[in-house]
């Protein structure tokens, strides 16, 4: 039934009663942690507690998602220290997760530590997700001691060994490197190559979706070569957004996010989700909140949108 409004109302424009979406499946996007042992901090910042920060965010509000998905960077430097600190900040999130690796870890403490984390035949981190919304394709593009996204012979293989089983299945890829600039030439540099071969890739499936990725320290949204595309902010530290010539790596204390991704049969939505916002919440309607002078005047919402 569509909702009714009242003629002529200020409040045209405003839906009184929503219709009732019916989502597919909704899932966390985390993205660069970039964990260091304890009692180290990076950037003048401490990644476990930000990490921690966003666990406990994602349980309080986002514990009915399906699952959360790593996109790489796990640790600064790959120590297995590190991974070991991940696990244990892992194991607190009330949600399964899914792991990938970006261009600083390092793959062989990564399995170490998470031995349950699927490989291929070849030892690299790729893996597909089954879930009610398609097939999700977990793609290595890390090399080590190598800044720049590689994907070689043997992971092109995998991938389209993959692409052909999944034919007539959506398909979601997620990955570290992007294939593509993002006008940042500090990034653009490390891109992952080859980006004709996987374009080809993914038009011969017919079917591939999306295409989520971690490595920008940014929150981008765009499309590329008809794929939809996103990256979020790192939960640590962020990259500054150097349009132009400069190739100077800007770093940056912007805000960390993580993505609450809501997939149905025609769209995909990615929420941004600020974890540290501790700003007012207030029922935005209600004739208090719009004469409000000051924070503190403003009433408050249901206990049940606290924090949201």
């Amino acid at each position: 039934m569509r909702a009714k409004r009242k003629q002529g109302s200020i409040s045209d424009n405003v839906f009184q009663t929503p219709r009732q979406k019916v989502i597919a499946m909704k899932f966390i996007h985390i993205t660069d942690p970039h964990i260091v042992p304890t009692p180290q901090t990076l950037c003048a910042l401490d990644p476990r507690a930000r990490l921690a920060t966003a666990i406990a965010d994602i349980n309080r509000h986002h514990a009915d998602a399906e699952f959360a998905v790593l996109t790489g960077d796990l640790a600064y430097l790959g120590e297995p220290a590190a991974y070991r600190d991940l696990r244990r900040l892992l194991d607190k999130l009330e949600l399964p997760c899914h792991l990938l690796v970006g261009n600083h870890d390092e793959r062989t403490n990564f399995r170490n530590v998470f031995p349950d984390t699927p490989v291929d035949e070849n030892g690299f981190v790729q893996y597909v997700v089954p879930t009610p919304a398609g097939a999700f394709v977990m793609m290595d593009t890390m090399e080590a001691e190598a800044s720049s996204g590689i994907y070689c012979e043997n992971r092109f293989a995998w991938l389209e060994a993959r692409l052909a089983e999944l034919a007539g299945q959506p398909v979601y890829l997620f990955l570290h490197h992007p294939p593509f600039d993002i006008g940042i030439n500090s990034l653009d540099a490390s891109r992952l190559p080859d980006a004709d071969r996987l374009a080809s890739l993914i038009a011969r499936h017919g079917d591939v979706r999306y295409m989520f990725y971690g490595h920008v320290h940014r929150a981008v949204w765009g499309a590329w070569r008809g794929t939809p595309t996103s990256a979020l902010p790192g939960t640590n530290h962020q990259v500054g957004l150097t349009l132009g010539d400069t190739n100077e790596m800007l770093g940056s204390h912007e805000r960390p996010a993580y993505g609450v991704v809501l997939i149905e049969d025609d769209c995909v939505n990615v929420h941004l989700r600020d974890f540290i916002d501790d700003s007012p919440r207030f029922p935005l309607l209600d004739k208090m909140s719009k004469g409000a002078a000051t924070a503190a005047d403003l009433p408050r919402p249901a206990p049940s949108f606290a924090g949201i």
